[in-house]
């Protein structure tokens, strides 16, 4: 047997291995790091990039008695793990949260067996189901150097964001857009540019990032959704977004645009 990566979670914290630098990993080993019970369900996830194995599998308890572990909130681990570790947490993490959520079969109520890495089937009537992601839109709406920030009710903390919003059913991305800037805000745009994805593990979405042009209108914010939205001057920012996720990665990316 080869040794694999074992990502460990306990209700959205995920168990990290201090290395003798200061930096962190997941656990690497043949058998559990931690021991298990006779029942743990333990999940075979697509391999890293190198080859190496992986697992995930869940806890009902932290670990708090073992020195060379820490627990570690999922988002908070973007800045302790390499890129390639914090995605594959990430994955692991959507994976636990569909497997939790998706026990029973939703036709007949017979508990579900797995059958494939990334798909269930129930026994008794063969209903087959996948992981399921709810894909969002995200966009950056600028008039020369000002761009439009908001703050959403439900963010903890006073950072701005940039206009998001789920695609519905029967919905192009593009579509979707430009639906969530006139709802959100009741402006209107063009020009519209494709910026790239993100995969969004809270608990499990997908990012799709746009860049778009201000055509007119004044701002009127949907008060059920956004508390605050304004334009804001390149360099007169509030608080913004983590770099962890896509919103900044525009963010940045618009304002590079300035540097050349």
């Amino acid at each position: 047997m080869s040794k694999a990566y074992w990502f460990i979670f306990c209700k959205g914290d995920l168990l990290l291995q201090k290395n003798t630098d200061g930096t962190y990993t997941i656990p690497l080993s043949i058998k559990p790091p931690i021991a298990i019970k006779a029942w743990t369900h333990i999940m075979h996830v697509t391999s890293m990039d190198d080859g190496t194995e992986v697992r995930v599998f869940s806890i009902d308890a932290p670990i708090t008695n073992r020195t060379e572990y820490e627990m570690c909130g999922l988002r908070a681990s973007y800045y302790k793990l390499s890129r390639d570790l914090y995605l594959k947490a990430g994955k692991c993490q959507e994976l636990i949260y569909w497997d939790h959520n998706t026990r029973y079969c939703g036709v007949c109520g017979t508990p579900m067996e797995i059958h494939t890495d990334i798909s269930k089937r129930c026994p008794n009537c063969g209903k087959e189901i996948w992981p399921q992601l709810a894909t969002a839109v995200i966009v950056l709406v600028h008039k020369g150097d000002e761009v439009l920030l908001v703050h959403a009710r439900n963010f903890k903390s006073e950072f701005y964001g940039l206009i998001a919003g789920f695609v519905e059913t029967g919905e192009t991305l593009e579509e979707a857009v430009h639906r969530e800037v006139r709802e959100e805000t009741g402006i209107t745009i063009t020009n519209l540019k494709y910026f790239g994805s993100q995969p969004w593990p809270y608990p499990c979405g997908l990012m799709v990032g746009f860049n778009a042009d201000y055509i007119d209108g004044d701002i009127q914010l949907q008060r059920s959704e956004l508390s605050r939205g304004a334009w804001f001057h390149k360099d007169n920012l509030p608080i913004i977004s983590e770099k962890l996720s896509i919103a900044r990665m525009i963010l940045d990316n618009w304002l590079d645009t300035f540097n050349h």
